[in-house]
Protein backbone atom coordinates (compact mmCIF):
# COMPACT_ATOMS: atom_id res chain seq x y z
CA UNK A 1 0.00 0.00 0.00
CA UNK A 2 1.70 3.35 -1.13
CA UNK A 3 2.10 5.93 1.79
CA UNK A 4 1.31 9.60 1.71
CA UNK A 5 1.80 12.62 4.10
CA UNK A 6 -1.53 14.42 2.91
CA UNK A 7 -4.14 13.25 0.06
CA UNK A 8 -6.45 15.69 -1.58
CA UNK A 9 -9.46 14.34 -2.78
CA UNK A 10 -11.07 16.72 -5.57
CA UNK A 11 -8.77 18.84 -7.76
CA UNK A 12 -11.19 21.81 -8.80
CA UNK A 13 -10.68 25.06 -7.00
CA UNK A 14 -10.34 23.56 -3.59
CA UNK A 15 -8.16 21.13 -4.54
CA UNK A 16 -5.50 22.86 -6.21
CA UNK A 17 -5.59 25.97 -3.35
CA UNK A 18 -5.18 23.41 -0.77
CA UNK A 19 -2.21 21.81 -2.66
CA UNK A 20 -0.75 24.98 -2.89
CA UNK A 21 -1.03 26.12 0.65
CA UNK A 22 0.28 22.56 1.73
CA UNK A 23 3.17 23.09 -0.36
CA UNK A 24 4.29 26.07 1.33
CA UNK A 25 3.94 24.60 4.41
CA UNK A 26 6.23 22.08 3.69
CA UNK A 27 3.65 19.02 3.37
CA UNK A 28 3.50 16.37 -0.05
CA UNK A 29 0.27 16.59 -1.19
CA UNK A 30 -1.09 13.54 -3.30
CA UNK A 31 -4.58 15.14 -5.27
CA UNK A 32 -6.70 12.54 -6.40
CA UNK A 33 -9.46 13.98 -8.90
CA UNK A 34 -12.31 11.74 -10.85
CA UNK A 35 -12.21 13.40 -14.06
CA UNK A 36 -10.06 13.81 -16.81
CA UNK A 37 -9.10 17.21 -15.89
CA UNK A 38 -8.08 19.05 -12.49
CA UNK A 39 -10.88 21.98 -13.26
CA UNK A 40 -13.45 20.85 -11.11
CA UNK A 41 -17.45 21.16 -11.55
CA UNK A 42 -16.55 24.57 -14.13
CA UNK A 43 -17.07 22.53 -17.54
CA UNK A 44 -19.93 21.79 -16.48
CA UNK A 45 -21.85 24.61 -15.79
CA UNK A 46 -24.39 26.46 -18.20
CA UNK A 47 -23.03 28.21 -21.22
CA UNK A 48 -23.82 31.91 -20.06
CA UNK A 49 -22.28 31.77 -16.73
CA UNK A 50 -19.87 34.54 -15.33
CA UNK A 51 -18.83 34.94 -11.87
CA UNK A 52 -20.59 37.23 -10.01
CA UNK A 53 -16.77 39.02 -8.25
CA UNK A 54 -14.38 40.39 -10.38
CA UNK A 55 -11.31 39.13 -11.79
CA UNK A 56 -9.23 40.76 -9.33
CA UNK A 57 -11.23 38.76 -6.35
CA UNK A 58 -11.63 35.48 -8.09
CA UNK A 59 -8.00 34.22 -8.11
CA UNK A 60 -6.56 31.19 -6.09
CA UNK A 61 -3.08 32.03 -4.11
CA UNK A 62 0.20 32.83 -5.87
CA UNK A 63 -1.41 33.21 -9.32
CA UNK A 64 -3.46 36.45 -10.54
CA UNK A 65 -6.33 36.08 -12.71
CA UNK A 66 -5.10 37.15 -16.11
CA UNK A 67 -6.92 40.14 -18.20
CA UNK A 68 -8.66 43.08 -16.92
CA UNK A 69 -8.63 42.64 -13.07
CA UNK A 70 -12.12 44.81 -12.98
CA UNK A 71 -13.98 42.19 -15.88
CA UNK A 72 -16.32 39.51 -14.88
CA UNK A 73 -14.76 35.82 -16.39
CA UNK A 74 -16.43 33.84 -18.38
CA UNK A 75 -16.91 30.11 -17.12
CA UNK A 76 -14.49 28.90 -19.52
CA UNK A 77 -11.75 31.30 -18.71
CA UNK A 78 -12.26 29.42 -15.31
CA UNK A 79 -11.75 26.96 -16.98
CA UNK A 80 -8.43 27.57 -19.24
CA UNK A 81 -7.41 29.31 -15.47
CA UNK A 82 -7.58 26.33 -13.34
CA UNK A 83 -6.08 24.20 -16.27
CA UNK A 84 -3.28 26.58 -15.94
CA UNK A 85 -2.99 26.53 -12.51
CA UNK A 86 -2.92 23.03 -11.97
CA UNK A 87 -0.08 22.32 -14.83
CA UNK A 88 1.86 24.84 -12.66
CA UNK A 89 1.48 23.43 -9.45
CA UNK A 90 4.19 21.52 -7.76
CA UNK A 91 2.14 18.71 -6.92
CA UNK A 92 0.87 14.91 -7.72
CA UNK A 93 -2.02 15.55 -9.45
CA UNK A 94 -4.23 11.73 -10.74
CA UNK A 95 -6.69 12.77 -12.67
CA UNK A 96 -9.40 10.03 -13.73
CA UNK A 97 -9.08 8.51 -9.79
CA UNK A 98 -12.00 8.74 -8.08
CA UNK A 99 -11.98 7.55 -4.63
CA UNK A 100 -14.80 4.68 -3.12
CA UNK A 101 -13.78 5.02 0.71
CA UNK A 102 -12.33 6.11 3.10
CA UNK A 103 -11.83 3.99 6.54
CA UNK A 104 -9.91 5.46 9.49
CA UNK A 105 -7.32 2.82 10.53
CA UNK A 106 -4.59 2.90 13.19
CA UNK A 107 -1.98 4.43 11.52
CA UNK A 108 -4.18 6.63 9.56
CA UNK A 109 -6.71 7.00 6.66
CA UNK A 110 -7.11 4.11 3.72
CA UNK A 111 -7.71 5.17 1.07
CA UNK A 112 -9.54 2.71 -2.07
CA UNK A 113 -9.97 3.80 -5.15
CA UNK A 114 -12.52 2.64 -7.76
CA UNK A 115 -9.94 1.25 -9.65
CA UNK A 116 -8.71 -0.80 -6.49
CA UNK A 117 -5.76 1.07 -6.11
CA UNK A 118 -5.02 1.66 -1.87
CA UNK A 119 -3.27 4.81 -0.25
CA UNK A 120 -2.71 5.17 3.40
CA UNK A 121 -3.05 8.83 4.07
CA UNK A 122 -1.16 10.77 7.42
CA UNK A 123 -4.07 13.58 6.77
CA UNK A 124 -7.26 14.18 4.24
CA UNK A 125 -8.45 16.49 2.87
CA UNK A 126 -12.03 16.18 1.39
CA UNK A 127 -12.27 18.86 -1.67
CA UNK A 128 -14.91 17.39 -3.84
CA UNK A 129 -17.41 20.67 -3.18
CA UNK A 130 -21.42 19.98 -4.42
CA UNK A 131 -21.84 19.74 -7.61
CA UNK A 132 -22.25 15.82 -7.54
CA UNK A 133 -25.00 15.89 -5.90
CA UNK A 134 -27.72 18.67 -6.53
CA UNK A 135 -30.46 19.72 -4.15
CA UNK A 136 -33.84 18.16 -4.92
CA UNK A 137 -36.55 19.89 -2.43
CA UNK A 138 -39.99 18.08 -2.22
CA UNK A 139 -42.35 20.54 -4.61
CA UNK A 140 -46.33 20.04 -4.67
CA UNK A 141 -47.06 16.41 -6.56
CA UNK A 142 -43.92 16.90 -8.07
CA UNK A 143 -43.92 12.72 -8.39
CA UNK A 144 -46.99 13.39 -11.02
CA UNK A 145 -45.37 15.68 -13.27
CA UNK A 146 -44.79 13.80 -16.07
CA UNK A 147 -42.72 16.78 -18.51
CA UNK A 148 -39.07 17.37 -17.97
CA UNK A 149 -37.46 17.93 -14.57
CA UNK A 150 -33.99 18.63 -14.12
CA UNK A 151 -31.97 20.10 -12.01
CA UNK A 152 -29.71 23.44 -12.72
CA UNK A 153 -26.51 20.69 -12.79
CA UNK A 154 -28.26 19.92 -15.81
CA UNK A 155 -29.07 23.04 -17.87
CA UNK A 156 -27.09 24.07 -20.42
CA UNK A 157 -28.07 26.18 -22.95
CA UNK A 158 -31.45 27.71 -23.27
CA UNK A 159 -31.92 26.36 -26.98
CA UNK A 160 -32.83 22.90 -25.32
CA UNK A 161 -35.79 25.00 -24.42
CA UNK A 162 -36.68 26.76 -27.68
CA UNK A 163 -40.54 27.35 -27.10
CA UNK A 164 -41.64 25.81 -24.59
CA UNK A 165 -43.14 26.85 -21.30
CA UNK A 166 -40.56 26.35 -18.69
CA UNK A 167 -40.54 27.29 -14.79
CA UNK A 168 -37.32 27.88 -12.73
CA UNK A 169 -37.65 26.93 -8.67
CA UNK A 170 -35.18 29.22 -6.51
CA UNK A 171 -34.38 32.39 -5.37
CA UNK A 172 -30.58 32.69 -5.78
CA UNK A 173 -28.40 33.82 -8.42
CA UNK A 174 -27.95 30.55 -10.17
CA UNK A 175 -32.37 30.58 -10.69
CA UNK A 176 -32.29 34.22 -11.83
CA UNK A 177 -29.62 34.24 -14.06
CA UNK A 178 -31.30 30.58 -15.87
CA UNK A 179 -34.93 32.47 -15.54
CA UNK A 180 -33.48 35.42 -17.42
CA UNK A 181 -31.19 32.99 -19.98
CA UNK A 182 -33.92 31.34 -21.37
CA UNK A 183 -36.52 34.24 -21.60
CA UNK A 184 -35.76 35.02 -25.31
CA UNK A 185 -36.12 31.58 -26.38
CA UNK A 186 -39.13 30.00 -24.10
CA UNK A 187 -41.85 31.61 -22.27
CA UNK A 188 -39.87 31.57 -18.40
CA UNK A 189 -41.63 31.81 -14.85
CA UNK A 190 -39.66 32.16 -11.48
CA UNK A 191 -40.87 30.65 -8.89
CA UNK A 192 -40.16 30.97 -5.08
CA UNK A 193 -41.24 30.94 -1.86
CA UNK A 194 -40.58 34.34 -0.64
CA UNK A 195 -39.86 37.36 -2.27
CA UNK A 196 -36.39 37.82 -4.10
CA UNK A 197 -33.49 39.52 -2.58
CA UNK A 198 -31.37 42.20 -4.65
CA UNK A 199 -27.75 43.16 -3.65
CA UNK A 200 -26.43 45.97 -6.42
CA UNK A 201 -23.21 45.07 -8.46
CA UNK A 202 -21.78 48.18 -7.85
CA UNK A 203 -21.95 50.73 -4.80
CA UNK A 204 -20.82 53.75 -5.17
CA UNK A 205 -18.94 52.92 -8.28
CA UNK A 206 -17.11 49.89 -6.65
CA UNK A 207 -17.73 46.63 -6.95
CA UNK A 208 -19.64 45.33 -3.89
CA UNK A 209 -17.27 42.36 -3.44
CA UNK A 210 -14.57 45.54 -2.79
CA UNK A 211 -17.13 46.99 -0.04
CA UNK A 212 -16.91 43.23 1.74
CA UNK A 213 -13.28 42.61 1.33
CA UNK A 214 -11.94 46.13 2.39
CA UNK A 215 -14.60 45.60 5.66
CA UNK A 216 -13.51 42.45 6.70
CA UNK A 217 -16.89 40.68 5.95
CA UNK A 218 -16.03 38.74 3.49
CA UNK A 219 -13.75 36.58 5.83
CA UNK A 220 -15.19 36.64 9.18
CA UNK A 221 -16.95 34.10 11.16
CA UNK A 222 -19.92 36.95 11.41
CA UNK A 223 -20.58 37.06 8.07
CA UNK A 224 -20.39 33.27 7.36
CA UNK A 225 -23.16 32.89 10.77
CA UNK A 226 -25.22 35.36 9.52
CA UNK A 227 -25.93 34.30 6.21
CA UNK A 228 -25.55 30.40 6.66
CA UNK A 229 -28.99 28.69 6.31
CA UNK A 230 -30.15 31.90 4.06
CA UNK A 231 -30.77 32.13 0.27
CA UNK A 232 -27.90 34.79 -0.66
CA UNK A 233 -29.22 38.17 -1.98
CA UNK A 234 -29.20 37.97 -6.41
CA UNK A 235 -26.25 40.59 -7.34
CA UNK A 236 -27.58 42.62 -10.11
CA UNK A 237 -25.78 44.96 -12.58
CA UNK A 238 -29.38 45.92 -13.36
CA UNK A 239 -29.68 43.18 -16.16
CA UNK A 240 -31.72 40.88 -14.04
CA UNK A 241 -34.78 43.25 -12.67
CA UNK A 242 -34.95 44.41 -16.37
CA UNK A 243 -35.76 40.80 -17.35
CA UNK A 244 -38.02 40.52 -14.74
CA UNK A 245 -40.19 43.41 -15.31
CA UNK A 246 -40.23 42.54 -19.07
CA UNK A 247 -43.05 40.25 -17.82
CA UNK A 248 -40.51 37.06 -19.55
CA UNK A 249 -39.66 35.87 -17.76
CA UNK A 250 -42.10 36.62 -14.95
CA UNK A 251 -41.92 36.13 -11.06
CA UNK A 252 -44.40 34.03 -8.94
CA UNK A 253 -45.17 32.57 -6.07
CA UNK A 254 -44.77 28.91 -5.42
CA UNK A 255 -47.21 27.10 -7.51
CA UNK A 256 -49.89 24.73 -5.18
CA UNK A 257 -50.27 22.09 -7.61
CA UNK A 258 -48.30 19.72 -10.37
CA UNK A 259 -50.63 17.11 -12.13
CA UNK A 260 -48.85 15.17 -15.48
CA UNK A 261 -48.25 18.34 -17.62
CA UNK A 262 -50.06 21.48 -15.76
CA UNK A 263 -49.19 23.66 -13.06
CA UNK A 264 -52.03 25.04 -10.38
CA UNK A 265 -51.19 28.49 -9.46
CA UNK A 266 -51.71 30.14 -6.16
CA UNK A 267 -54.98 32.12 -8.04
CA UNK A 268 -56.25 28.65 -8.94
CA UNK A 269 -55.64 29.37 -12.68
CA UNK A 270 -54.14 25.91 -14.38
CA UNK A 271 -51.39 26.15 -17.23
CA UNK A 272 -49.91 23.63 -19.34
CA UNK A 273 -46.04 23.44 -18.71
CA UNK A 274 -43.18 21.44 -20.41
CA UNK A 275 -40.49 21.46 -18.13
CA UNK A 276 -39.24 22.73 -14.48
CA UNK A 277 -35.83 23.57 -13.84
CA UNK A 278 -34.61 23.31 -9.87
CA UNK A 279 -32.07 26.01 -9.63
CA UNK A 280 -32.26 24.51 -5.63
CA UNK A 281 -28.56 24.45 -4.70
CA UNK A 282 -26.16 21.87 -3.78
CA UNK A 283 -25.01 19.23 -0.42
CA UNK A 284 -21.46 18.60 0.10
CA UNK A 285 -20.35 15.27 -2.29
CA UNK A 286 -18.95 12.84 -0.25
CA UNK A 287 -20.13 9.74 -1.03
CA UNK A 288 -16.43 8.22 -0.15
CA UNK A 289 -17.16 9.00 3.80
CA UNK A 290 -20.55 6.62 4.01
CA UNK A 291 -19.50 4.23 6.41
CA UNK A 292 -17.53 5.79 8.48
CA UNK A 293 -18.57 8.59 11.81
CA UNK A 294 -17.82 11.62 9.39
CA UNK A 295 -20.84 12.17 8.07
CA UNK A 296 -24.45 13.01 10.13
CA UNK A 297 -27.83 11.14 9.13
CA UNK A 298 -28.14 13.27 6.46
CA UNK A 299 -24.78 12.86 4.75
CA UNK A 300 -23.32 16.35 6.22
CA UNK A 301 -19.36 16.32 7.24
CA UNK A 302 -19.62 16.71 11.31
CA UNK A 303 -16.71 19.24 11.91
CA UNK A 304 -16.03 22.65 13.27
CA UNK A 305 -14.78 24.94 11.04
CA UNK A 306 -13.83 22.04 8.39
CA UNK A 307 -11.81 20.43 10.86
CA UNK A 308 -13.55 17.10 11.90
CA UNK A 309 -14.40 16.06 15.26
CA UNK A 310 -14.98 12.67 14.71
CA UNK A 311 -12.33 11.33 12.40
CA UNK A 312 -8.80 11.84 13.25
CA UNK A 313 -6.74 13.58 10.29
CA UNK A 314 -9.62 13.97 7.91
CA UNK A 315 -10.24 17.97 7.15
CA UNK A 316 -12.73 19.63 4.62
CA UNK A 317 -11.93 22.83 1.98
CA UNK A 318 -14.81 24.15 0.14
CA UNK A 319 -17.92 23.66 2.50
CA UNK A 320 -20.35 26.89 1.85
CA UNK A 321 -19.47 28.99 4.78
CA UNK A 322 -17.51 27.11 6.13
CA UNK A 323 -15.38 29.84 8.02
CA UNK A 324 -16.08 32.82 6.01
CA UNK A 325 -18.83 34.17 3.40
CA UNK A 326 -15.94 33.32 1.12
CA UNK A 327 -15.43 30.13 2.36
CA UNK A 328 -16.29 28.11 -1.12
CA UNK A 329 -15.23 30.46 -3.62
CA UNK A 330 -12.23 30.92 -5.69
CA UNK A 331 -11.19 33.44 -3.43
CA UNK A 332 -11.26 32.41 -0.30
CA UNK A 333 -11.23 28.57 -0.04
CA UNK A 334 -7.24 29.00 0.43
CA UNK A 335 -7.61 30.65 3.68
CA UNK A 336 -9.68 27.33 5.07
CA UNK A 337 -6.99 25.11 3.60
CA UNK A 338 -4.05 26.80 5.72
CA UNK A 339 -6.34 27.02 8.85
CA UNK A 340 -7.40 23.30 8.85
CA UNK A 341 -4.17 22.00 7.66
CA UNK A 342 -2.61 23.49 10.96
CA UNK A 343 -5.04 21.42 12.79
CA UNK A 344 -4.61 18.71 11.47
CA UNK A 345 -2.73 15.71 13.07
CA UNK A 346 1.25 15.82 12.24
CA UNK A 347 0.92 19.66 10.68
Amino acid sequence: METVDLAIIGGGQSGLSTAHIARGMGITPVVLEAADDAVGSWPHYYDSLSLFSPARFSALPGTPFPGDPWRYPTRDEVVAYLRDYAAALDADIRTRTRVASVAPTRNGLAITTEDGAKLLAKRVIAATGGFGRPHRPDLPDIETFTGRVLHAADYTTPKDFAGMRVIVVGAGNSAVQIAADLGPHARATLVTRGPLKWMPQRIAGRDFHWWTIRSGLDTSALGAKLQAGKTMAVIDDGRYKTALASGNPDHRPMFTHLSHDSVTWTDRITENIDAIILATGYRPDLPYLAGTDALDGGGLPIHRKGVSTTVRGLGYVGLEYQRSLASASLRGSWRDAKYVLKRLPGS
